[in-house]
């Protein structure tokens, strides 16, 4: 049985407007499902394979998706709990410093997966990003009201994540992938290649991904495509990637890009790669 989801947070790099074209380019048949940049979930919520590891450095968005695997119900609840009252600028930044202090104390809860779903609603054009302790320090996007889920769709990805064989990572995806085999699908949907030296979003961990980060991830590209395993990956259509990806499949894709602050710089075109 299928169950209708999609991503529950709006995430830089999602992949909602391409699902028809990653989803035309997959194998046919596979073992497992690697996802080892996760986010916010596009393919893997709309394919639902049976088999699937997903992994993130991101403690705090792996742990939204835990808690809707343990207690779907729970975080709902604390959800509804936090849209009940109108937002302003004071109660959006109480609701921001308490989600940072569960940060700190690493309380990873469905209270904590709550608070990061109703703070990606209300902070500005739903970026996460965080200091270089860890701490969330997005402003407010000065939206008073509004439901900050679709409950529908929460506990379908429960339903989703209760009834498969899901295993949650959280590491590097050089480590996610240690036990990739010939037979499985890897999709990489790694943060992007900067377009320009302005363009970062590599602070959406405190870790950051630098341009040695994509040079390992295109090594492991190519090492797993050497022992057999069908891998694609999609990324910024630009000369690195290009450089990094000879020798494989490189389509160009029109996109539309949700988080940018110039409206009119909301589109481009991005890759998908594949060795298959």
């Amino acid at each position: 049985m299928d169950f209708k989801t999609g991503p529950f947070v709006k995430w830089a790099g999602g992949k909602k407007q391409l699902l028809d074209r990653l989803e035309s380019r997959m194998p046919a048949t596979y073992e497992r499902y690697y996802e080892p940049f996760i986010g916010g979930g596009a393919l893997f919520l709309d394919v639902q394979p049976e088999l699937a590891i997903i992994n993130d450095t991101n403690e705090q968005l792996l742990n939204v998706y835990q808690q809707l695997k343990i207690d779907t119900e729970a975080v709902i609840n604390a959800v509804n709990v936090l849209d009940a009252d109108p937002c302003d600028t004071a109660r959006y930044l109480a609701i921001r410093e308490k989600y940072n202090t569960k940060i700190k104390a690493h309380e990873l809860d469905a209270e904590c997966a709550a608070l990061m779903i109703w703070i990606n609603k209300h902070c500005f054009n739903g970026l996460y990003r965080v200091n270089s302790k860890g701490l969330f320090n997005v402003p407010y996007n000065n939206k008073s009201d509004g439901v900050s889920i679709d409950a529908t769709n929460l506990r379908n990805i429960g339903l989703y994540l209760q009834s498969r064989d899901i295993e949650i990572r959280q590491g590097d995806f050089e480590d996610a992938c240690m036990d990739v085999a010939p037979g499985d699908f890897v999709y990489f949907d790694s943060p992007y290649v900067p377009i320009s030296e302005t363009a970062n979003f590599t602070d959406y961990t405190k870790d950051g991904f630098s341009l040695e980060d994509h040079k390992r991830l295109a090594a492991l590209y190519r090492k797993l495509a050497a022992q057999g395993t069908k891998v694609m990956l999609s990324n910024h259509n630009v000369p690195l990637v290009h450089e990094l990806y000879i020798g494989f499949t490189i389509e160009e894709v029109d996109v539309r890009r949700a988080i940018n602050r110039n409206a009119a710089k909301r589109s481009g075109k991005e890759v998908i790669i594949t060795n298959y």
